[in-house]
């Protein structure tokens, strides 16, 4: 048993995780769909969540680090001050809320938005700084962060309006997630969900950590703001897709 227990199921976690980290480096969001969704196929839900809150604190700092001049600070402030007011909400959603509605009406306005920012939306250039939207797009990841733990979806919405460099967009984003993240690992901690399971499992992927992070990095600078910003919209599409999917199969 402690042989099964230290073999297949860290290997397939360090794949995964691998993959989930790859994601997130290149493109500063994206990796809550792949990461605890499929650890949840091999390990329970309590390791799962705090070990993806765990590798994101290691990356986020790693960026942080690496790229702190990119980072816009004052957005990265605002995002996550509004965040605070958006989760009390988000948690009292996951409560009070009928899930299959709530995902339906997100991934459809995700999808929506998303087109026409594709179509419409990119033929008007540079979007100016506006405080409605950053208080906007950070209330609604602060929602959806307390409600499903998906906080990206918004922010990657604000920074495309921005039209953030690649650079930019990924260092600014960790700038938020970083505390963010480490919030959620100190209630972890506090109700004993950061047990031996989740940092043997940590250690596990550490290295594949750092080697994506850093791949990751190098794509991230070699992608055009154009081509970045169409990548984005793109994931944000693909983010819509699945919300609908698990609507429609919890509703059937």
């Amino acid at each position: 048993m402690p042989s099964a227990a230290i073999g297949p199921v860290p290997a397939y976690v360090v794949v995964v995780i691998f993959v989930a980290t790859l994601i997130r480096s290149t493109f500063g969001f994206g990796e809550a769909l792949v990461a605890v969704p499929l650890l949840a196929l091999r390990i329970p839900v309590a390791v799962a969540a705090p070990l993806a809150v765990l590798v994101s604190i290691v990356v986020a700092g790693a960026i942080v680090v690496a790229d702190w001049h990119s980072i816009d600070f004052r957005s990265a402030r605002g995002l996550t001050v509004a965040s605070l007011f958006g989760i009390p909400l988000g948690v009292l959603l996951l409560a009070r809320t009928n899930e299959q509605i709530v995902k339906l009406v997100l991934g459809s306005i995700i999808i929506a938005f998303s087109l026409y920012s594709l179509t419409i939306g990119n033929a008007r250039g540079r979007a100016h700084d506006h405080h409605g939207w950053l208080v906007v797009c950070g209330f609604l990841a602060g929602i959806l962060g307390g409600a499903y733990g998906m906080n990206g979806p918004p922010l990657a919405v604000y920074g495309a309006l921005r039209r953030w460099s690649p650079r930019q967009f990924r260092a600014t984003l960790q700038g938020y997630f970083l505390p963010v993240s480490l919030a959620g690992l100190v209630g972890y901690a506090v109700i004993g969900l950061w047990n031996r399971a989740v940092t043997r499992d940590f250690l596990w992927s550490l290295p594949g950590v750092a080697v994506a992070t850093l791949l990751g990095g190098v794509v991230n600078r070699r992608l055009h703001t154009h081509a970045f910003i169409r990548f984005v919209f793109g994931g944000l599409i693909l983010i819509g897709i699945v919300l609908l999917v698990q609507a429609v199969g919890l509703l059937i």
